[in-house]
């Protein structure tokens, strides 16, 4: 008998301010609320550890679930209760009224004993003390450290170290170190930035810490290439250990090469052997022991090549797409145009290549039209476009969108399901 397969369940949990919109006066700049970047930190006693970053602030957060104290049993039986919440002492209503030393009225209801009372044998069975209970709870969030005036450029990164104790920061040309515990404080180990800015010729574009040796990072940069540094080796890593980058086709250069070649994202596997890179065309699978060459290659959107002008004139080509790597390490994603996502098996003798849509029927194909092509409707949002954002076609004759991106999604570290984010909705998908 086969057993349908349980996928995990998402519920909503909370959400919270991160970051309000900020005012540079020295800079004369403007700081919007815009959440770059966020990343899990380790766990303790059940509460939930984050980093979030805008563009130049990063706050250390602590999520954790509150008990609402409420007091259940109030020292009252409500049967005997008498004017403002008071408690009859005794049937005898002519009884006298107690010395008030405070001056107040007689005629206020007060709990008093009358002289002749005395206790029925066995106690008094109405007489409750009052007790605690927490039967609710509320998630808090709490800003536990704010990070700031430590970076001169955007931040594009930001990565937590395997040692639970340091996260590294990275903006165009700068990386940080920092202590968890220390906000006031950072170290520089990365500094690309030239004497004279004239001579500046890649920024960078990605910083990750390895999953498990707290001595190694990687970063790429806008020239295509990923730089792996020990830290052991120097406090300033101005020195790569491995450099990986893919040596250019001869008679292959054009106006776009460099531009198409920056590495917008990069990702640690789960066990710290493989890099995976996204460009604007490609997504390549790098082994940290073979510097010659990445040893997989996949094309994201190819048939995007002949209008790399249009990309160029509406300042498409410039979009950052985020990737991953599955917790098995089996198969790697990318977003694309139109909220299409790219799957790729990446095991050896692996041909798998799935295209999925984000919305609530990723499988849905696209109309086909032999003659003028009308762009496809996407389920998620409706715009409206101008100019140079016209929609195209792919080899396959689907329309795609330039407006509808796909730039964030992740993979879950250990069930086979992945999140993209694609306009104002989030989409969860289980295989």
């Amino acid at each position: 008998m086969d057993y349908p397969i349980r996928h995990p369940e998402f519920r909503y949990k909370t959400e919270f301010q991160s970051h309000e919109p900020e005012f540079d006066y020295l800079k004369s700049l403007e700081i919007e609320e815009k959440i770059n970047k966020i990343r899990w930190c380790q766990t303790a006693n059940g509460a939930l550890f984050l980093l979030s970053t805008n563009d130049k602030t990063i706050k250390f957060w602590k999520v954790q679930e509150k008990k609402v104290k409420k007091i259940s049993e109030m020292n009252l039986d409500p049967s005997k209760a008498v004017g403002n919440g008071s408690v009859a002492s005794s049937s005898n209503s002519t009884s006298p009224k107690p010395y008030l030393a405070n001056g107040g009225s007689p005629d206020r209801s007060y709990s008093y004993l009358s002289n002749d009372f005395s206790f029925p044998p066995g106690g008094i069975p109405s007489l409750r003390l009052p007790t605690v209970s927490s039967p609710e709870t509320s998630l808090v969030a709490r800003c536990r450290r704010v990070y700031a005036h430590a970076h001169d450029y955007h931040i594009n990164s930001i990565s937590n170290n395997s040692d639970g104790e340091t996260f590294i920061s990275a903006d165009d040309l700068r990386i940080n170190l920092w202590n968890l515990e220390i906000s006031n404080q950072s170290f520089n180990i990365v500094d690309v930035k030239p004497a004279n800015m004239e001579d500046l010729t890649e920024v960078i574009t990605s910083a990750e810490f390895h999953p498990t040796h707290c001595n190694m990072l990687a970063y790429s940069s806008s020239k295509g290439s990923i730089r792996l540094n020990d830290l052991r080796q120097s406090a300033l890593c101005d020195s790569h250990s491995k450099l990986f980058e893919e040596q250019e086709a001869p008679g292959s250069r054009s106006f776009f090469t460099e531009i198409i070649a920056s590495i917008s994202d990069i990702k640690f596997s789960k066990d710290g052997r493989f890099i995976l890179s996204r460009d604007y065309m490609t997504l390549k699978l790098w082994d940290i022991n073979m510097d010659a060459g990445p040893v997989s290659t996949f094309q994201v959107h190819e048939y995007l090549r002949p209008k790399l002008c249009d990309l160029y004139e509406n300042d498409s080509i410039f979009d950052k797409f985020e990737c991953c790597l599955s917790g098995d390490g089996m198969r790697v994603a990318t977003g694309s145009y139109s909220n299409l996502f790219r799957v790729f098996g990446c095991a050896p003798g692996s041909t798998e290549a799935t295209t999925l849509e984000a919305s609530k029927n990723p499988m849905r194909r696209q109309v086909q039209t032999p003659s003028r092509p009308s762009r496809s409707l996407s389920s998620i949002t409706r715009v409206v476009r101008r100019g140079a954002d016209s929609p195209g076609v792919d080899a396959n004759g689907n329309s795609f969108d330039f407006t509808t991106k796909l730039l964030h999604l992740a993979w879950h570290p250990s069930e086979n399901s992945i999140a993209c984010a694609a306009a104002n909705s989030l989409y969860m998908y289980y295989a």
